[in-house]
């Protein structure tokens, strides 16, 4: 199986104080399950670590990509037609790029498992597959 990452929880890697990194520390560490960043998702994350956080946050998170922790994915233009319609449909909610290429890619790797801290989006919107998400921490148990 896969789990698709969002930006927060590798943020929150950087912030000692977050009471959730724990929580995500552990599914990094444990899960057996390959793990996948979207494109968009990686420059957010680089972008939110530069401005928030001492330069050694960003550095680490590169090394990460380097050495292979997580799979980076970029969206093909068909995929990125699912975007647009996505962002369509889900317009209120005002989603975004790097949310819905945790949609498309889900689709891409048979995969309803998010690691996200955002449940007011991924409640909400649907996966392209049928069903709906499991979104870590929050569903750990499942």
């Amino acid at each position: 199986m896969t789990i698709i990452i969002d930006t927060a929880p590798l943020v929150c890697l950087a912030d000692r104080a977050d009471p959730r990194r724990n929580a995500v520390r552990r599914i990094l560490s444990t899960t057996r399950e390959a793990l996948i960043i979207p494109a968009p998702v990686t420059a957010e994350v680089d972008h939110f670590l530069r401005t928030r956080f001492p330069p050694v946050a960003a550095k680490s998170f590169l090394v990460d990509l380097t050495a292979g922790r997580f799979g980076v994915e970029c969206l093909s233009p068909p995929e990125y037609a699912m975007v647009v319609h996505l962002n369509e449909r889900y317009a209120s909610l005002q989603p975004g790029l790097a949310d819905l290429s945790l949609v498309v890619l889900a689709q891409r790797f048979h995969t309803l498992r998010l690691l996200t801290f955002d449940e007011r989006d991924f409640r909400v919107i649907r996966p392209l597959q049928g069903g709906r998400f499991t979104i870590l921490p929050a569903d750990s148990s499942a």
